[in-house]
Parts: C-alpha cells; structure tokens; sequence
C-alpha cells in the first residue's frame, strides 16, 4: 500500500475493542485510531457523474444520511465520478485509501474477481426482491464479503435500479443475424453474450455513454431504463429502444468501505454505515420504480421512440449463450463456482415460485385489466 493512503478517520486518539485492534494490524498500514468528541471526516467517491438520476443522487443521499445518524460525528467529503478518481477507479481508491467508501456496482470489478458478476447482474437472472432475498438470507452475503476479503473492502448492498431495458438500438433486432457487427456500448456478461453472437462490446464510463452515441462511436447502448436514458439524452440519437433486457433483471448497487478502518470505528458507528446502506438500498428501488413508470409514460406519449420487444427467437438464442457464458464463468476459481452454486441453486426455486408469486398476480393484473 502506498505512503500516501488517507485515513478512514482523519483525527487521532484510541481505537477500542479486539476486532479493531486486530483489524488495524493486519491493514497494509494501520487506520488511525478514533478521537473523542471530534467530527471524523471521511471520503466518499462514486462511479457516477455528479447527481445522475438514481445513481449518482441515492449515492449523495447514502452520505447524508450517515452524517445524520451519526449525529454528525461522521463528515463525508464527497466526490462524483472523474473530480478525484476516474469511475472505474473507484474500488482501487477503497482499496489504496485514497477514499474510504465508494457507491458503485460490483461488475465493475470482475477484473478482480470474475464472482462479482453475480453481486450486480446474471443474465437472465434474479430480479431485484429475489437477489436482495438471497443476499441478506441464502448466504449471498457472506459470499459477497469473502470475495472481496483479499482486496480489504467490505461490502454493503446499496438497492436496485430494477429491470434494466435492453437498450437503444439505431436498427431493429428481429433475428440474431441482426447483432452481426453491432458496436454496442454494454457492462457486464451481457456483452460477453452479445460477442459470441457478432456483437462487438464497448464498455464506456456512464458519462461517456451519450457523447459516444452521438458521435456514431457505438451504434446503439444500454444505461438502465427510461428515467436515467432520457436524462442522459439517449432517444436523441436512437429510435428503437427494447424492453425488458435480458442481461441484468435486478442490477445491484453497492456501497463498498476500507475494512480496516470500518472495523476501527466505534460499533455505533459501523451500525450507522450498515444502517444508513439498508435505508439507502430500500430508497433506490423506490425511486427508480416510481421515476421509471413515469418516464415511461413520457416515452411512449410524446418522444419519436419506437418500444420493442427482442423476438422470442432472439431470446432463446441469448439464453443459450448466456448458458454457456455463466458454465465458463462458473469454472474461473474455486470460490466463484461456489457464488455460482448458491446464485444459480436459489434462482431456480424462485422460478419455480416466480408463477405462483409476483409473476403470477402480474400475469392476472394484466388479465384483469382488460
């Protein structure tokens, strides 16, 4: 670890408890121990271009919120995506300190690790209720922590985006002959599908996304679904845009901390994180559900969009590959096998239930609506 890593905490005194203790002696440089009374000032950095609808807006309101319950003892200096570290940088400046919590999505990450595409996004996957089922009470968590045990960041789950749309498309998509060739701007494994069918993936930073549309860099992208893609400006320079997407049904979002100095706070302090992220992942979803419904309604009343569905000949094709993607991933190491078993051993009860459950009263709501 560099010299130069800043502190989670900013003032000195004494750290307490034998969990901080032993936490600070095994950190690449030991946390500065906690004063008494003082403010502590900590730094915050996200993924996100400064109060991006949902991301980058539920990111400032998370570092509220824990000044609030920390009955101010907690300062945050927060730092949108480029003013301190570019936003795929965000994790290594956790992980270095250069900042102390970051607001991301874990994919972000699969360099690292490729088991963290299963705490952001699978193909075909969970939605956003089943994977927070499975996080807090089927052992996703504890996974998610041991994942990235190595990189000394600990992990707090951050809320959903909800269904992501399949993106802007400057063509239509009636067969799989159609993702020949396409440069799509695209993150996670659902690029790696789209390859394998003729696709060629970009991966742009979310602030990149528009410029690169609108310059013919990329011929269509996906973001996350109608609220955020028309503040982003996206239907200017697409005319089809396919919804549901298949490649992130309940995307997560993360808050990730310096474990070291997480684990020399005070324990009312660390609840505050822990709680503050809890507040902040229910938050999310609700505001992007609410803002997406009447984004939606905005699309279809008074934009040039045309709305699709990918043919159910496409589907099937893309969930083919995703199988076979998900087999390949699944086999990287030894502990992504593991995420793999306990993601994919829950995901297939909650199909089995998903009929009976929430699919089943929105198949009847439609029915009965006439």
């Amino acid at each position: 670890m560099p010299t130069s890593r800043r502190s989670f905490l900013r003032t000195a005194g004494a750290a307490t408890g034998a969990t901080a203790a032993a936490a600070v002696a095994s950190a690449p440089l030991a946390a500065p121990s906690l004063a008494q009374g003082a403010p502590q000032k900590l730094t915050m950095v996200t993924a996100w271009p400064a109060n991006a609808p949902g991301v980058g807006v539920n990111a400032n309101r998370f570092a509220e919120r824990l000044r609030r319950l920390s009955g101010g003892r907690l300062e945050i200096d927060f730092f949108a995506a480029g003013e301190l570290v570019p936003p795929f940088e965000a994790l290594d400046a956790v992980r270095e300190g250069t900042a102390d919590l970051a607001h991301a999505t874990p994919y972000y990450w699969v360099g690292k690790s490729q088991a963290l595409h299963y705490f952001t996004g699978i193909p075909f996957g969970m939605t956003a209720v089943e994977f927070a089922a499975w996080l807090r009470f089927g052992g996703g968590q504890n996974l998610w922590e041991e994942v990235y045990a190595p990189l000394g960041v600990l992990p707090f789950y951050a809320g959903s985006s909800g269904t992501q749309a399949g993106g802007w498309f400057n063509k239509e998509i009636n067969s799989v002959e159609d993702f020949q060739g396409l440069k799509f701007r695209i993150a996670g494994l659902g690029g790696e599908v789209l390859r394998r069918l003729g696709a060629a993936p970009v991966l742009t930073p979310p602030g990149e996304i528009m410029p690169s549309l609108a310059a013919g860099t990329v011929d269509g992208a996906d973001w996350i679904g109608p609220w955020n893609d028309i503040a982003f400006g996206l239907h200017r320079f697409a005319k089809y845009y396919y919804m549901p997407g298949f490649h992130e049904p309940g995307p997560s979002l993360e808050v990730i901390a310096n474990v070291w100095a997480f684990e020399a706070l005070e324990p009312d302090l660390q609840e505050a994180v822990r709680t503050a992220a809890e507040a902040t992942a229910l938050e999310t979803l609700a505001d992007f559900t609410y803002h997406n419904i009447a984004a939606f309604q905005t699309l279809s009343d008074e934009l040039d969009v045309e709305v699709r569905r990918f043919p159910d000949a496409v589907v099937e094709r893309l969930g083919e590959e995703s199988r076979l993607v998900l087999e390949e991933v699944a086999a990287s190491d030894d502990l992504t096998r593991r995420v793999h078993e306990s993601y994919m051993d829950f995901l297939a009860k909650a199909r089995a239930y998903g009929p009976h459950g929430e699919q089943g009263v929105l198949n009847m709501r439609s029915l009965a609506a006439g």
